[in-house]
This record gives structure tokens, C-alpha cells and sequence, in this order.
């Protein structure tokens, strides 16, 4: 019998947790995930899912139980409510692939450089819909809390480069976000972002501490009050 290490199986349990996540965001009213398992562009069609709300109890989004919880899930734990509800909190924070991107300027960056804050990632297309009703709500948020201990960090995943955001980001009157754009197509697949948006929570050693797959209203109180206490955790 072949023996797979421990941490293998706790990656692939923890993929699998990823997938199963963004079909909940769907499952629980979420009714416009685009969903794209291949490459992340615009020379592929996006796949609309249209999600039913079921009555049924969504199952704890804090992720699997621990017997000796991390301080992050005590610290985090019941703060996924309301426009949080499919925010899912890791077990224990997880390390991200260093992956890189390019600024306006077209000079690449490394997601490492935020190391020291508390960091949102959103990952984002002009091709997703939800994606562009969410970008005032970053807008905002990066305009309210962003500082010393916290920053937004909205890379586009379009194929095209960086123009089509660009002038996006301009008719959307958006002032705050700092543009940024990953066109190589492995991106979300290298972050295990199986749907769009995908939105990560990452802390001061720049892992990720949860996830939200789909849309939400970042600028609600619920979604101030959950980064607000990963900001004051370390």
C-alpha cells in the first residue's frame, strides 16, 4: 500500500474544502459566480452559474473543527455572518504561491511585498460581472481602512493586459485601487481560485487566513468588523 505524507493529504483536503466552497457561495444565493476551471482569460467564455436559494443549513463556513483551534479560528470564528456568511475561515493560515503581477506602470510585483499587513486580495476580470459591481465597494474600503496595517490588492486576471482594466477601472471612477493585472492565465489556478471573484484574506506573514468565493458587499459592517479583527491579531 502506497503512503501519501501527511501534509499531501492536508493540501488535498484542503483544495477539495476550496471547491466545495465555491459551489456553497452559489448554493446560498450567490446567483452570479462565473466559474472557470481552466485558464483564467478573455479568450474563454466564462460559465454562469445560476445558484437557487435551497432551505436547507449551509454547513459551518470556519472549515473542519480542530481539537486545538489556531488563534486565527478563535479569533476569526463567528465573525462569517451576514454579507460574510460564505467566508471561509482556515483551520490554520496557509501558505500562498509568491505569485507576481504587474502595476500600472508595468512593473511586476511580487505579493510579498504586503508582507507586515493585513492584505485583501481580490481577484478580478472585466468579463465577470460581479467582479465590476464589486470594485466601488474595494474602492471604498481601501479609502477607509488601508494604512500601516492594511492594504486592498485587486489584480485583474485578463488575458488581453492591462488596458481593458484600465480604462475600466477610469469609467468606474475608481480612485483608490492601484491597478494591477495578471495576464499569463495561471494566476487564479496557482491562488486555487476556482471561481470569480475570489477574494483571500491574508495576514501579516502573508498567508491566507480565508476566503470568500462570489460577491459580497465589502463595505458592509460585517465585512469591516471581520478585517478589523484579523487586523488586530498578530
Amino acid at each position: 500500500m502506497s503512503y501519501t505524507p501527511r501534509h499531501e493529504r492536508s493540501k488535498k483536503s484542503s483544495n477539495r474544502s476550496l471547491i466545495i466552497a465555491a459551489f456553497i457561495a452559489v448554493l446560498i444565493g450567490f446567483t452570479a459566480v462565473y466559474v472557470n476551471f481552466g485558464s483564467d482569460g478573455n479568450d474563454e467564455r466564462p460559465t454562469k452559474l445560476t445558484g437557487t436559494k435551497f432551505q436547507v443549513s449551509p454547513p459551518s463556513k470556519s472549515g473542519n473543527l480542530t481539537t486545538n483551534p489556531s488563534p486565527v479560528v478563535k479569533g476569526l470564528k463567528g465573525l462569517n455572518v451576514g454579507q460574510m456568511t460564505a467566508f471561509v475561515i482556515r483551520e490554520q493560515p496557509q501558505e500562498i504561491a509568491q505569485v507576481t503581477f504587474v502595476d500600472s506602470n508595468g512593473v511586476t510585483r511580487n505579493i510579498n511585498e504586503w508582507n507586515g499587513k493585513v492584505v485583501l486580495v481580490n481577484l478580478w476580470a472585466t468579463w465577470c460581472g460581479p467582479c465590476r459591481k464589486e470594485m466601488p465597494d474595494f474602492d471604498e474600503l481601501k479609502a477607509t481602512l488601508a494604512g500601516d496595517n492594511f492594504d486592498v490588492v485587486a489584480i485583474s486576471v485578463d488575458r488581453g493586459g492591462i488596458e481593458k482594466p484600465r480604462n475600466f477601472l477610469l469609467q468606474m471612477n475608481i480612485k483608490n485601487l492601484e491597478l494591477f493585472n495578471n495576464s499569463s492565465g495561471k494566476l487564479a489556478s496557482s491562488l486555487h481560485a476556482f471561481g470569480m471573484p475570489t477574494t483571500l484574506l491574508l495576514n501579516r506573514e502573508g498567508q491566507e487566513i480565508g476566503r470568500l468565493v462570489g460577491p459580497a458587499v465589502w463595505k458592509s459592517e460585517e465585512a469591516i468588523r471581520l478585517i478589523q479583527t484579523a487586523m488586530a491579531m498578530h
